[in-house]
């Protein structure tokens, strides 16, 4: 098998308090690091936001990325603009800009350390219908490639180079890794035919 695959079941998941709510964090690389010590490169999490203003915590060698999941969010910049986010709509911001947030929201974050790239997509599949991932090949600069998936609404099928396939469930999470230079890997999600329809988040780190 030319790509290494974790699943996390919801029930499996661990969640925290922080300061403005809870947060739960789904994977984080290298998988020794810890969020606290700020010695990771990647990380991905889900929060909910349960105060109606609340203060990001300050990372300033990091980037972030946000998306909302349910309700609607004001983030604002200190000094600068603020934008408002409805559900499946994303943000990409400096973890060092002083940034406050307003509105009860729950939310999906990928943070990334200089080194790495990252990106968020939101999937609809609809009844009946499959979407197939396009992996780069371009990426020749970096030696890994993570996928990753998080199933917000109803039960969708994920197979990968159509030799393995697994269920994923609302609350579920899947990460995918392979070796850029080395490894192809192709990945199709389909619909199962219990929901009208299914979301799912994706993110892709390469570093």
């Amino acid at each position: 098998m030319s790509y290494s695959i974790k699943v996390i079941k919801k029930h499996e998941q661990i969640t925290a308090a922080w300061s403005g709510g809870t947060t739960t964090q789904l994977a984080i690389y290298p998988e020794h690091a810890e969020y606290n010590k700020r010695n990771f490169l990647w990380r991905i999490s889900t929060a909910s936001i349960q105060d109606e203003q609340s203060l990001f915590t300050c990372l300033p060698d990091f980037w972030r990325k946000l998306m909302v999941i349910e309700g609607e969010v004001i983030l604002a910049y200190e000094g600068s603009h603020h934008v408002r986010l409805k559900p499946y709509e994303q943000e990409s911001f400096s973890g060092g800009w002083v940034t406050r947030s307003m509105g009860k929201v729950t939310d999906f974050n990928l943070i990334t350390a200089a080194g790495c790239r990252g990106e968020l997509e939101a999937l609809y599949i609809k009844e009946g219908t499959s979407h197939e991932i396009k992996c780069p090949t371009d990426d020749v600069e970096f030696s890994l490639v993570t996928e990753a998936f998080y199933c917000t609404e109803g039960r969708l099928r994920l197979s990968i180079n159509e030799d393995q396939s697994l269920w994923l469930e609302k609350g579920d999470f899947c990460l995918l890794s392979w070796r850029a230079s080395l490894d192809k890997v192709s990945i199709s999600i389909s619909h199962c035919h219990d929901e009208s329809t299914a979301y799912v988040i994706r993110a892709r780190i390469v570093s």
